[in-house]
């Protein structure tokens, strides 16, 4: 039975007793007739008028539960985009509806995280299977053709040999990567940091650097403000994320390229800004949103002379979150090619 009729029939039912001790007071003589007719009349009339003001009433009411119940089912079947309504009604009705919407909304938002995280597990499955049958496809061959004796001189063999050990480090860097993104991303690395000085640990990662380096004929320039202070970091995550991003620069830099690594402290705004700018082909739109994701690569073709296995910026990333700083790409200004990769250190962090 609906909420309207419900009401009406309390209503009759009110008026009905109300005229039946009307009538009863007339019977036991509490009342004349007079009296007994005019309270009749009065209960009646007020009756008539109670029932208008409750059909009048509860239309808005009844409209706005239809709906709801109409907005309620298109959620249930899926329809999110296009369940909406307009609050109307009594207050307490317009705060429902208003409840319901913000529900809807937040539905939503949780369904496009899960349409993300399941479209990112895809692809991280499918990365993780393309780099990792690469290696193991190329062991297989060069095994196979040792067991099959289809070498006979020493200096092929040792070739082959020298192959499956390259690879088989290859496979083993990618699992060492994966296990520490892993942990990173689950915050199981903790922050340990020691008093210590930046400038020193990019002359380090630059000295590691210096054979490719010099092999691409790159211009290094490297500027360090006066005032950087002593850093509480973690010297080697912090030397993992710069290698990461310089590694990153000298791949990807034209032959006789420009390389520029600034530093430079924002007292007021409590952190210090590092920069790597290279001349490399430019990062941008999509490409620049996604670039620090797990194997992602702006080489679609995955490869491998162009880049790693897609996880060096993404480490490079939860390590400079775990000291509490933030890392992007952006365009440099006033240049018509480059990438200028930047991060930030909090000043004061223990």
């Amino acid at each position: 039975m609906k909420l309207r009729t419900q009401l009406l029939l309390i209503n009759a039912a009110s008026i009905a007793l109300l005229v039946a001790a009307v009538a009863a007071s007339h019977t036991m003589m509490l009342l004349d007739v007079h009296q007994a007719r005019l309270l009749t009349i009065i209960t009646i009339a007020a009756g008539i008028l109670s029932s208008v003001a409750y059909w009048g009433m509860t239309i808005p009411v009844s409209r706005s539960i239809q709906e709801l119940i109409g907005f309620a089912e298109q959620v249930g079947d899926g329809q999110l985009e296009d369940a909406s309504m307009h609050p109307s009604g009594p207050y307490e009705v317009r705060q429902l509806t208003r409840s319901v919407q913000d529900m809807k909304a937040r539905l939503q938002s949780h369904l496009r995280q899960l349409e993300l995280d399941e479209k990112t597990r895809r692809e991280l499955i499918a990365n993780v299977s393309h780099d990792l049958r690469t290696p193991i496809a190329s062991i297989q061959s060069f095994v196979e053709a040792l067991q099959d004796r289809v070498i006979d001189d020493t200096e092929t063999s040792q070739a082959y040999l020298t192959t499956i050990h390259r690879e088989v480090r290859r496979l083993n860097s990618l699992i060492d990567d994966l296990f520490e993104l892993s942990k990173l991303e689950a915050g199981q690395e903790t922050f340990e940091p020691v008093p210590c000085h930046l400038d020193q640990i990019i002359i380090e990662v630059l000295d590691s650097y210096s054979v490719r380096i010099h092999e691409k004929m790159l211009q290094v320039h490297v500027s360090v403000g006066d005032d950087i202070p002593v850093l509480h970091l973690m010297p080697e995550k912090m030397m993992r994320v710069l290698n990461n991003l310089v590694d990153n620069a000298v791949r990807h830099s034209p032959q006789g390229g420009l390389l520029r690594i600034n530093v430079q402290a924002h007292p007021h705004a409590g952190f210090i800004e590092v920069t790597i700018r290279d001349e490399a082909e430019r990062v941008t739109g999509e490409d620049a949103k996604r670039v620090f994701e797990r194997f992602y690569r702006v080489d679609k073709s995955r490869n491998k002379r162009s880049g790693g296995a897609g996880l060096g910026l993404a480490i490079a990333r939860s390590l400079v979150e775990l000291h509490g700083g933030e890392i992007g790409v952006r365009t440099p200004p006033n240049t018509t090619q480059g990438n200028e990769f930047w991060f930030t250190l909090p000043l004061h962090k223990r």
